[in-house]
């Protein structure tokens, strides 16, 4: 746990020996637990702080290049060592690297790119997007600006920004706004039942998809997840054609035509609650564009998983004007 000074000059000097320093990696694997507020005279897990406890055992986030033998070597027989026992051990959540055209990079190679200009140049959201999405947790990526603009684009821009407009601008056009909360009765049958139901039930379905992955770590997961369900919330437009719906006067049509945008305004609700954790403006942006909770906005406290139940937008709930989300990126030639 100690190396010389003939040899690193820079480290903790041991208060037994003034020619030694502390290892730089015994000293820094420590600070996990002494941030948490470990009492190092208690060294019995059991009469640790209620403060300590509720954090330990923590799940610790580092890069493939530090596991071994820092991590999952070092670190797991010091702690052992202290009196932790096999089940207080951190869970060690390991990712990969970013790579450029398949090799690490590297500030003597010259090969990095500045995530502050891509943020400028591309927006934060299109740039979060990008790293929390095309990421498979514990592996390894390529980096590609141009895959990040196809990421943003394709799932942003078209897909998510385009339903939001399409379902806000329907709302106003058909119904000055103002949803209505519509259960068909069992005898109603029709390819529009059929889409509203379908849609409905995709979205408890891609709930219970982003939570698992969360709950696994497989973050990436999140955003295919959602892009799915924007997309099929797309062609549920083009499945029931509201503006046909909207032509005809008979009360059945009109219902219908309520349920629909009702069922996309909802869907668009529980969308934003997932993307919060990736895209947290960009869902404070729906939620504005939807006028829900708006006595929370920009706060954190708006989002919640257990919020994302069908059905809280209330009967006459009035949504607002649409406005660009998610402009597309566009490249010359």
């Amino acid at each position: 746990m100690s190396r010389p000074k003939s040899r690193l000059d820079w480290g903790i000097e041991l208060p037994f020996d003034k020619d030694f320093v502390t290892y730089v990696w015994f000293d820094a694997l420590t600070n996990y637990i002494s941030f948490a507020g470990y009492d190092p005279t208690k060294p019995n897990i059991e009469h640790q702080t209620s403060n300590f406890l509720d954090k330990w055992p923590a799940l610790q986030i580092i890069g493939k290049d530090v596991l071994v033998p820092a991590h999952g070597i070092y670190w797991l027989i010091m702690l052992h060592a202290i009196g932790f026992p096999d089940d207080q051990m951190p869970q060690l959540l390991v990712h990969g690297w970013w790579n450029i055209g398949g090799a690490k990079m590297s500030k003597s190679v010259g090969n990095i790119v500045d995530p502050v200009v891509l943020a400028d140049k591309y927006s934060a959201a299109a740039l979060r997007y990008y790293l929390m999405s095309d990421m498979a947790t514990g592996h390894d990526a390529d980096f590609s600006e141009e895959r990040l603009i196809e990421r943003y684009n394709a799932d942003l821009a078209n897909n998510l920004g385009n339903l939001l407009n399409r379902t806000l601008n329907m709302a106003h056009r058909y119904r000055a706004g103002k949803l209505r909360l519509f259960e068909f009765t069992s005898s109603a049958s029709g390819s529009v039942l059929a889409t509203v139901h379908t849609l409905k039930n995709r979205v408890a379905t891609t709930t219970q998809m982003v939570q698992d992955a969360m709950d696994n770590h497989q973050i990436h997961n999140l955003g295919y997840n959602v892009a799915d369900l924007a997309t099929l919330c797309n062609w549920s437009i083009e499945d029931s054609a509201p503006w046909r719906l909207a032509k005809e006067t008979d009360e059945d049509t009109r219902d219908q035509l309520d349920a629909v945008l009702y069922t996309l305004a909802e869907s668009l609700r529980i969308i934003a609650i997932l993307i919060s954790p990736v895209l947290p403006k960009a869902a404070h942006g729906i939620f504005d564009q939807l006028n829900w909770r708006m006595e929370l906005s920009g706060k954190e406290e708006r989002f919640s998983l257990a919020e994302a139940e069908w059905g809280r937008l209330p009967d006459g709930h009035v949504v607002g004007k649409p406005t660009p989300l998610f402009p597309r990126i566009e490249t010359s030639g």
